[in-house]
């Protein structure tokens, strides 16, 4: 693979919203699953969060495939579930989107931060083993800076539905 480890997210980036500005399942789904492998370059230090993530990456997608058509728009999943009156269940997609969405703004943070923080003394060294080939740093920033707006879309959607406050529980 060209470049850096969070190439394939950003490639999956471009196609997350639809032409009319829609966030749309499966593409929301990828972008987060090419996380994964980043996180496996922390070592067992990220185990619990990246099973966190995969779970409700599954959850999700699970729920997608029973009917893609209906689920195309990531927050219809959550509509349904609201008008249900399920949402606010353990095991809801409403609170595997919440917690996604938050797993991810704590990575975003994270990334955002191993750019900034340039004095670890083993940060070059961990820096070479995720960068591939490519300018890490310019693809963190990038990811951070794409990546950031499609999350505050998913809060700004749960808070409008009373979803994103959720506790867990």
């Amino acid at each position: 693979m060209e470049g850096t480890v969070f190439m394939p997210s950003l490639e999956g980036m471009k196609h997350v919203k639809s032409e009319s500005g829609v966030t749309l399942t499966k593409p929301f789904l990828e972008v987060c699953k090419h996380i994964l492998p980043v996180l496996e370059k922390f070592g067992s230090a990220m185990s619990i969060v990246k099973s966190d993530i995969g779970g409700n990456i599954t959850r999700l997608e699970t729920k997608y495939a029973s009917d893609p058509s209906k689920y195309e728009q990531l927050h219809s999943m959550v509509t349904v579930e609201v008008s249900a009156k399920i949402a606010k269940s353990s095991s809801s997609c409403t609170n595997g989107l919440l917690w996604l969405t938050r797993a991810m703004d704590f990575l975003v943070v994270l990334f955002h931060n191993l750019v900034a923080i340039k004095l670890a003394p083993e940060r070059k060294k961990f820096m070479e083993i995720i960068s591939g080939s490519g300018d890490i740093n310019a693809d963190i920033d990038k990811f951070c800076a794409t990546f950031s707006p499609l999350l505050a879309a998913n809060h700004k959607f749960l808070a409008s539905v009373g979803m994103d406050d959720l506790k867990a529980s």
